[in-house]
């Protein structure tokens, strides 16, 4: 049974489509805009090999101590407790993607990764399509920043995947520089993926758990001051975008990043 914390009294899940007009005619790209890293994390097949992403010296404990070995990866693995549904519901809306097909598996099937394979990229996908389905003004970004073992008919596999499941809503536009919620409405886009994200600022405030930390259980304890960090940044032209982290549901972490929004309106002339 995978354990899960609430991620605080308030829904975010429409937080959005809830922003006064003054930030939904803004550039996305001054917006703060919470997300999760390594998102798919939550779940690892520890019956499936070492993942290509690991080092040699990784791959080769994990044959000598196989059981154990993943016990341990598996821990240092799982860095998000929440599935996608659950971190969308929480407000998250920027995903940081690793996938890989599974060597010596026939066919294109591929599979997110950290460590240990997880689910298959096309469930993730179909959770977050029935989030959007739910939530007309809700836009999410998916960035796929690795891929390990795959091919051009992989890649392409992809592609058409991301076709097939978000249809319409994915956007067809390389270049967000200017794009805003309100122009995605009006398209019923709800999907940026690909290599836009260079007109984005991903922040990581990323507290990555090495074992040894896992093993003391220091995770929660370096949480306020990453929190402190997130508090005291700042959206706009130079500011921060979109801040990501582990465990987005210890703390209240996206109800912060979401409130950064509210700078932007008092900082308006006039206001």
């Amino acid at each position: 049974e995978m354990k899960t914390r609430p991620t605080g009294n308030t829904s975010n899940a429409d937080w959005m489509g809830s922003l006064c007009p003054a930030l939904t005619s803004m550039p996305l790209k001054h917006l703060a805009v919470p997300g999760s890293h390594d998102s798919f994390s939550f779940w690892v097949d520890e019956q499936a090999p070492v993942g290509p992403d690991q080092k040699t010296y990784v791959k080769h404990l994990a044959a000598i101590f196989r059981f154990l070995a993943k016990k341990v990866m598996k821990k240092w693995s799982m860095t998000q407790n929440l599935t996608f549904r659950e971190q969308l519901k929480g407000g998250i809306r920027y995903f940081d993607l690793c996938v890989s097909s599974k060597p010596g598996e026939p066919g294109h099937e591929i599979y997110f990764i950290h460590g240990l394979f997880g689910h298959k990229v096309r469930d993730g996908l179909n959770d977050i399509n029935n989030f959007l389905n739910l939530h007309k003004k809700e836009v999410v970004f998916l960035d796929f920043n690795h891929h390990y073992a795959m091919s051009e008919e992989h890649h392409h596999y992809l592609i058409k995947m991301l076709k097939d499941v978000f249809g319409h809503k994915l956007c067809k536009i390389d270049v967000v520089e200017d794009i805003t919620l309100n122009y995605l409405w009006e398209n019923r886009y709800q999907v940026s993926s690909g290599s836009q994200y260079g007109s984005f600022h991903v922040s990581q405030a990323i507290l990555t758990p090495r074992v040894k930390t896992i093993a003391r259980g220091l995770v929660q304890g370096n949480l306020p001051t990453i929190m402190t960090w997130v508090e005291a940044q700042k959206p706009g032209v130079d500011g921060v975008n979109i801040i990501t982290s582990d465990f987005v549901e210890l703390v209240d972490f996206a109800n912060t990043v979401i409130k950064l929004n509210n700078l932007l309106i008092q900082d308006r002339p006039g206001t």
